[in-house]
């Protein structure tokens, strides 16, 4: 796997300060980012008729047709979620990586995390203060992150083991 330069990644996430950059298991294709933009928008934007999702699929929170939770509310419970990798998603919708580092800081203006079975999103808004961001949680949000802190717990205990030498 080719390993990004700083000056690769300066020029294709120019928002982000490079040495702020959370760590990047792997870039997405545009291919697999439209991908994860139906995923995401099947999941949090079913009812999103009359809402203008090509601009800012955020919209579906701030137009009222996702239960979400808001600013500091939002910020409180996406803090607290636990997950092995997070897929942070451009809301150009042409960039996409995952990482194993909770985003905080902005590698884009308008973005979303989510964990790769999609229990939850965040979206981090440019109106952030007045519209944003917003935190939303599957319709079957209890089983996935479940599954989420299972696979938490497992590599915990890959980690104890191979630190004890077992592995």
């Amino acid at each position: 796997m080719r390993r990004n330069t700083e000056q690769d990644l300066a020029q294709r996430f120019p928002l982000a300060p490079i040495q702020r950059i959370m760590s990047r298991l792997r870039e997405f294709t545009v291919d697999e980012v439209s991908g994860l933009v139906q995923q995401w928008l099947d999941v949090f934007g079913r009812d999103r008729q009359g809402v203008n999702t090509k601009d800012h699929m955020w919209h579906i929170f701030s137009g009222g047709r996702y239960p979400s939770l808001e600013g500091e509310q939002a910020r409180v419970e996406y803090l607290s979620q636990i997950c092995c990798e997070f897929v942070v998603l451009s809301n150009g919708r042409d960039a996409a990586f995952l990482t194993d580092t909770r985003p905080e800081d902005r590698p884009f203006s308008d973005f979303y995390v989510f964990p790769p079975n999609l229990a939850w999103t965040m979206a981090f808004t440019h109106e952030e203060g007045w519209l944003g961001p917003y935190f939303a949680k599957h319709p079957c949000y209890s089983n996935l992150s479940e599954a989420n802190v299972t696979s938490v717990k497992k590599r915990e205990k890959i980690a104890h083991a191979r630190a004890q030498g077992w592995l």
